[in-house]
């Protein structure tokens, strides 16, 4: 009987103790924290029932607040409600099994086309131009199906819209630096003249411009080609030499770590939320993963860009080129209020050089995609302008 005491005692057990004594329940809060968390719940939900029945080490709505294991998460209700964790792991780990589930997305309203050496991924709506065609144009490291919902809305309203993948990009070829294409600014502005050829639009066009880099490209292209575009709108995109650079695009720049960077399968989604208030469902980010999750060519692309473009002559160029001394066509700057790389105030100053020829909207509740975050808003913008 002695020798069962004690090791009754070293095992913690004793027939005098209550059931569920505090050892117990953290045991048993720590195991249904585990559980929730392995299904497909929001993780403040798995925060919460712990708070609740385990009590923990937290100390009240303070600490609860302020647990977070996953730092893009933010307070915004569509951020929290967006949050959502595989069945199992396999989803996320294995590879082979991504590419089988999200292989067939992301196409929307999309067809490829043949253009000189190249093939570009084009998405199309609208059959007519009775009120005139639109050409977007996204920034890097997204793509083109960033616009898809806005694409949708403007086709309804009798607008033809165009919406192509640079090369490099989403699902437009990415040919290996040096055979064929270099991902220079004069190849990425040679090559978009003979889409547009391909696609005979020949006529003045609305032109709708996001983001870095080759969204960029896409304002140079329309300074040296001011004929072809009768109104620009530029939705968040970088507009002064003060711009900031965000770190994704300083990491490509620096030798051998650029190359680690770049292939990284979950850049793009992880970019957008990181410039955003929201994070992206999970079958939006497949979309955005599965280039740099089929090959290594999307990600090597964004690098040689990244290392050949001279962003303070870039941004240098369109700044004088859109000032009232150069520019007097209509410019629309639909900014999105939470973007965590530009600032409204860098929207606002650029609206002061120009002020007879473009008008500021600010759109609330979106961060540096607004065409992502809140497509409504943005096609409101858009068909009061155009």
């Amino acid at each position: 009987m002695a020798a069962t005491a004690f090791l009754l005692r070293s095992l913690h057990f004793s027939p005098a103790e209550p059931r569920n004594t505090p050892h117990e329940k953290s045991h048993r809060s720590a195991y249904l924290l585990w559980k929730m968390m392995k299904g497909p719940r929001r993780r403040s939900q798995a925060v919460a029932a712990y708070n609740s029945d385990g009590n923990g080490d937290l100390e009240g709505d303070k600490k609860q607040s302020s647990f977070r294991p996953f730092g893009f998460v933010t307070d915004n209700p569509s951020s929290r409600s967006a949050i959502q964790l595989p069945e199992s792991p396999a989803e996320d780990g294995n590879v082979g099994q991504m590419l089988y589930r999200i292989e067939d997305k992301g196409r929307d309203y999309g067809s490829y086309v043949e253009s000189g050496n190249l093939r570009w991924f084009v998405r199309e709506t609208g059959s007519s131009s009775q009120r005139g065609i639109i050409l977007f144009i996204h920034g890097a490291p997204t793509q083109s199906y960033s616009y898809r919902e806005v694409m949708s809305q403007m086709s309804g309203a009798g607008f033809h819209c165009f919406a192509p993948d640079w090369i490099g990009f989403g699902f437009s070829d990415k040919p290996q630096p040096g055979y064929g294409f270099s991902y220079t600014e004069e190849e990425f502005h040679k090559e978009f003249d003979k889409l547009l050829d391909t696609l005979n639009i020949n006529s003045p066009f609305f032109l709708v411009i996001q983001g870095y880099l080759v969204g960029s490209y896409g304002l140079t292209w329309a300074l040296r080609n001011s004929d072809k575009v009768s109104k620009i709108a530029i939705l968040n995109s970088p507009l002064s030499v003060q711009s900031s650079l965000p770190s994704l695009f300083q990491k490509l720049r620096i030798p051998l770590f650029g190359e680690f960077t770049c292939q990284n399968a979950i850049m793009a989604e992880r970019f957008i939320e990181a410039g955003s208030p929201y994070v992206l469902k999970l079958e939006k980010a497949d979309v955005y993963r599965l280039p740099y999750l089929a090959s290594s060519g999307p990600g090597f692309a964004l690098l040689e860009a990244a290392r050949k473009a001279n962003f303070r002559d870039i941004l240098n160029r369109i700044t004088t080129g859109l000032s009232s001394a150069n520019w007097s066509k209509p410019i629309l700057v639909a900014w999105g209020a939470s973007d965590k790389y530009l600032p409204i105030s860098e929207a606002e100053a650029f609206q002061k050089t120009n002020p007879e020829a473009i008008q500021l909207k600010v759109i609330e509740g979106a961060g540096h995609m607004p065409q992502e975050d809140w497509p409504e808003k943005v096609v409101e913008a858009l068909r009061r302008f155009l």
